[in-house]
Order: C-alpha cells, then structure tokens, then sequence
C-alpha cells in the first residue's frame, strides 16, 4: 500500500481519534484529531511559531489554507473576534470535518470551512491568508499557491507563512518577493522560518 499523505481528498487510513488541550494567548484550546490528518499528537513547532506570529486583528478577514484539523485558523479566528471572519480550506475532507468540529468545541462561531483544492472553492478577498503549506507536495502545488493568495487578499493585505529554513524557505523567499515585490522574515526558532509578504 502506497503511504497515504495527508494532502489525500480522502483519507483510507483506519480512524484513531486523539484529543489534547494547549494553551494559546493564556486561554485553554482543545482540539480533536485523526489519523490520516497532519501532526494529529500535538501543534508542531512550525504551525506554533505561526500562531505566535499572527498580525491578526479585531475584524480582520482571514483565510487558513490547508487548515488541518484547524489550530491556525481557531487561533485566528480567536484573535479576529466576533466581529471578523475566518474561512479554513483543505482539499482532505477528513481535516475539513475535524477543523468544524474544533471550531464548536472552541466556541468559535466566526468561522467557516469547506473542502477546496487548493483555491478552486474560493471566491472573497482578505486581510490575511495564513498557512502551513504542504512542502512534500512539492513546488508544483505549493508556488501556485502564492500566486493566488496574491489575488485572494485585499490591498495591504498579507500572505503569512511557516517553512523550514532546510526544506526550501530560501526559494520560498524569492517566489513571494518575485509575486509580492517584498518579503520579510518575522519568525525563527528550531529550524523554522515564517515569512510574510504584504500587497502594496
């Protein structure tokens, strides 16, 4: 059997539920997880030094693509407040029913989720487009992607991203600075990068 990845539309692997809480902005989170999802024991490093990073603010429109099972866009969500808006994409239908599930389990009501790949099922613009894209999927789906976050996002508007400085955050670099005309490095702790380009 070929190993299944988690960019899969639809996950085979046998279901193993896991639940756990974490602490994020000094307020308590839980999140259910699965198999077949993305890092389903724990937040990795790099989704968390992302959150610890959001420039989200009260009102902000945000988009989480390739949301999980959710952390970035509940965290978003958390930081947007009632008066804004999150909308959480992945193309896995399995990360798409537990992100709505962690969203109620949160009490995060200002969000909303679907499956879409990559961005064939949006249509908004907004303030930020937030992700931990899928490197193993390669450049193929990955550069694509920040071309059309630059579409999706309003004027003055921000793509927010985490890499690992060794899994290509150097070529990552110069693709936003080539789309956006600048990028800026905000973040790095343990091997990881988070690089964000605003359109000016």
């Amino acid at each position: 059997m070929t190993m299944e990845h988690y960019f899969t539309a639809k996950p085979q692997s046998r279901r193993e539920t896991l639940q756990f809480t974490v602490e994020l902005f000094h307020r308590e989170f839980i999140f259910k997880t699965d198999a077949g999802v993305f890092s389903r024991t724990e937040i990795d490093p790099g989704t968390r030094l992302l959150i610890s990073a959001l420039p989200v603010k009260p009102g902000d429109r945000v988009l989480d693509f390739g949301c999980g099972y959710g952390p970035i866009g509940i965290a978003a969500a958390y930081l947007a407040g009632p008066e804004g808006l999150v909308d959480m994409i992945d193309i896995n239908e399995r990360a798409v029913e537990l992100a709505r599930e962690n969203a109620a389990l949160n009490g995060m009501d200002n969000v909303r989720v679907w499956q879409s790949d990559g961005f064939a099922g949006v249509d908004a613009s907004y303030d930020w487009i937030v992700t931990n894209p899928p490197i193993r999927a390669g450049k193929k789906v990955i550069y694509p992607m920040v071309d059309d976050a630059f579409s999706h996002l309003n004027p003055g508007g921000g793509l927010m991203l985490v890499i690992r400085t060794k899994q290509g955050a150097k070529s990552m670099e110069k693709k936003m600075e080539a789309v956006f005309g600048s990028v800026e490095t905000v973040r790095i702790k343990q091997g990881y990068r988070v690089l964000k380009s605003v359109k000016y």
